[in-house]
């Protein structure tokens, strides 16, 4: 794809958000929409060029924002300073976390469960088989089984026992799962707070873990007449619900670097 065009259909479909900037939002997942997904989930970077197309969205849009499922700590250091000084949005974590200009802010019912957690990675560590990538969130911990496929099966049942041990939650994701603590939180609620209150909202995603948003995104314009709209990051990967769902799709992180550079033109 061209990085500065997008399908003439989404153009379309699009330019209801375009044309209202100043009362819409722009809200973008972080891993395979902004940063292509590798092996090694600490070695992820957003693609050259979208901290700036951030930056210029921030000057046109009401509300511009990153919700991932990465700490806010992640993202607030690999999208840059410049980036969160725009005032862009850093949502981290599905909500639990948010960094901004004096820090990182902690959902207010989150910070109890770090010990839980803390100790299922550390057994998680000492489980895991080779090729298994433990990822410690702070909040939350991910098993991983996208370089060794023999190991999927070790982490479901890894997670479902963690979780009636200790009530946390498993959600699954992209060839992984997820053990986070059992706080009403996702993209859907961060999105719902984001993009409430505006005309227009748009969100940017590449798996399961976004449906929630587009389902907040839905509610809102069932509930409150915004005009919205959803994209996904389609791909050798992407879910078929999520493609199924959206109202357009981008050819992976550089259809999505294309959207972004659009959308801010």
């Amino acid at each position: 794809m061209d990085p500065v065009r997008i399908p003439e259909r989404l153009a379309e479909q699009l330019a209801p958000i375009r044309e209202q900037a100043t009362r819409a939002a722009v809200l973008v997942d972080f891993d395979g929409t902004l940063s292509p997904i590798v092996e090694d989930p600490g070695r992820a970077r957003p693609l050259p060029g979208v901290s700036e197309a951030l930056v210029q969205l921030a000057r046109r849009y009401a509300c511009v924002a990153v919700v991932s499922g990465r700490p806010a700590s992640f993202l607030s250091r690999h999208l840059g300073p410049d980036v969160i000084e725009s005032g862009v949005v850093l949502v981290g974590l599905y909500g639990l976390e948010r960094a901004t200009p004096e820090g990182i802010e902690v959902h207010p019912d989150a910070a109890r469960w770090r010990d839980g957690v803390e100790e299922v990675a550390r057994e998680a560590e000492a489980e895991a088989p080779g090729g298994a990538v433990v990822e410690r969130k702070g909040l939350s911990v991910t098993l991983h089984w996208r370089g060794a496929a023999d190991a999927e099966a070790w982490a479901r049942s890894f997670a479902g026992r963690w979780a009636q041990r200790t009530s946390l939650v498993v959600h699954p994701a992209k060839r992984s799962v997820e053990l986070r603590p059992p706080i009403a939180s996702d993209k859907g609620t961060a999105v719902a707070g984001l993009a409430r209150g505006l005309g227009a909202a748009v969100f940017v995603g590449d798996d399961v873990g976004d449906l929630p948003a587009f389902g907040a995104l839905w509610e809102l314009a069932g509930r409150e007449g915004v005009a919205v709209r959803t994209v996904a990051v389609a791909g050798p990967e992407a879910p078929p619900e999520l493609v199924a769902a959206a109202d357009g799709t981008v050819s992976g992180p550089q259809g999505a670097l294309a959207l972004l550079r659009w959308l801010a033109g």
